[in-house]
């Protein structure tokens, strides 16, 4: 399997390539100071991207030369590789967008932030997705709980979703942990050996915005609050300025490997940022309100870094209101999810993301369809008394009650606060959620792992 490069890093070798029109040597490479490898790394690297075509070679040994593609040596657009090794999830627009994007830096036209683009945009009344796009996805992605309290269904498949998209949104940021390395971190808190300490950072922070979500299922939205904590949680640790999460950017960025260059005015920022707000609250629709954070919150750079992975979970807000199958990026290149990306940066145009944003839906949908399958239908009594089940089980836990004296505190308690035919029933769901809590499942009650430690070592 080759391996996966950062995108910012086989822009950067591309472009630094492209400097040399007759040629790179390894030693003209290894002087450029963008490219900080070691000699192999970089070997290794410019291999791989010889065999995908996307640098042409001359030569061997110490003659060895390496230049862009001429245009008509350019991977065609129907050779770039796509999710399943096709691209029939593509329309004809998508993919002549496409095929713009993915040519080299120095042959893109330099653009700058288009107000116009959000400025346009009316609730409502315009809409990204077709009226039939977004019917399809409503259906795919009902599970019959529309009627229950927002957040129901993120909590049935809270442990599964926390380490796909943990997993899913990490590894689009080029993080090299595995699934099965993610799950035991999510699960167990266990560090995978040999990986960077950022890498373990950032997984961790997508679980505990996850977790933030799923607790506050009922308060979020799409304003200042859930934003600015989505993103202090996400880029916690991460920052070269640690007060820069959860804050508005005040400094320029740069976006590597893009000819985009965002807003540099902090009020011009903290004005679209939210402006914004207003719209994607007004947008009535799931799904286009879904898909217009994941257009326009990036696009806006709205913070110093961590704005991809911020408007991927932020898309997932009205999935977690209206019960639906949540969007967890199952399967979506690296590779077309910048690509999509760029489209809007560049060009403000949305068909590749659209594409992208409905073959990725489908594909979550059906995960967590088989999912849902195997987890049966929800229990009506559970769902009935879901708060007071969660209260009892926390009081418990943050009270280190030992099993004795949980059995008798459960009881008492339960014969003054539920109706008498429901009591025996009741004490008998608390005392076997209390049987099955571990350290991957705490995050239901809103405990602690410090807690919930204190508290296991007595009740074994």
């Amino acid at each position: 399997m080759p391996l996966q490069i950062p995108e910012e890093e086989i822009d950067t070798i591309l472009e630094v390539v492209g400097r040399y029109p007759e040629g790179a040597s390894i030693s003209d490479l290894m002087e450029a100071p963008e490219l900080d490898f070691a000699r192999r790394t970089l070997t290794r690297r410019l291999r791989q991207l010889v065999d995908e075509g996307r640098l042409m070679a001359e030569g061997v040994r110490r003659g060895r030369r390496y230049y862009l593609p001429k245009p008509e040596e350019t991977l065609s657009s129907t050779d770039i590789k796509v999710p399943a090794d096709k691209d029939d999830w593509l329309s004809p627009e998508a993919k002549g967008i496409r095929a713009n994007v993915t040519r080299p830096v120095n042959a893109r036209t330099p653009v700058g932030y288009n107000a116009d683009f959000l400025d346009s945009y009316v609730p409502n009344e315009t809409a990204y997705l077709p009226y039939e796009l977004r019917r399809r996805l409503a259906k795919i992605g009902q599970v019959g709980l529309a009627d229950l309290p927002a957040g129901t269904y993120l909590r049935q498949i809270l442990h599964r979703l926390l380490i796909d998209l943990s997993w899913n949104s990490s590894r689009l940021e080029g993080n090299t942990y595995s699934l099965l390395e993610t799950q035991r971190l999510v699960e167990l808190g266990e560090m995978a050996e040999g990986k960077a300490a950022e890498e373990t950072q950032m997984i961790l922070n997508h679980k505990a915005a996850i977790e933030m979500l799923s607790e506050q299922a009922e308060e979020i939205g799409f304003n200042r609050y859930t934003i600015l904590n989505l993103h202090a949680l996400l880029s916690d640790n991460l920052l070269a300025d640690p007060a820069a999460g959860g804050r508005l950017r005040r400094r320029g960025v740069g976006i590597v490997g893009s000819v985009f260059y965002p807003l540099e005015v902090p009020q011009a920022i903290e004005e679209h940022f939210d402006q914004i707000l207003e719209k994607v609250s007004a947008i009535q629709d799931p799904f286009e309100q879904s898909f217009f954070a994941m257009v326009h919150l990036p696009y806006l750079q709205s913070f110093e870094d961590v704005n991809k992975r911020a408007s991927r979970l932020a898309a997932n807000i009205p999935m977690i209101r209206h019960n639906l199958c949540p969007l967890s990026f199952i399967d979506v290149s690296q590779e077309d999810y910048v690509g999509a990306l760029l489209s809007v940066y560049e060009l403000n145009r949305v068909e590749y993301l659209r594409d992208l944003y409905a073959w990725a839906y489908e594909r979550s949908a059906a995960r967590y369809k088989a999912v849902r399958d195997s987890l049966g239908d929800p229990d009506p009594f559970r769902l009935r008394y879901r708060a007071k089940i969660g209260s009892f089980v926390r009081e418990v836990v943050q009270s280190s009650m030992s099993r004795v004296l949980a059995d008798h505190w459960i009881t008492t308690n339960a014969k003054e606060q539920v109706p008498e035919s429901d009591t025996s029933r009741f004490v008998q769901v608390v005392k076997a959620e209390l049987e099955r809590l571990h350290e991957g499942n705490i995050a239901r009650y809103k405990l602690r792992p410090r807690e919930f430690n204190a508290w296991i070592s007595g009740w074994k």
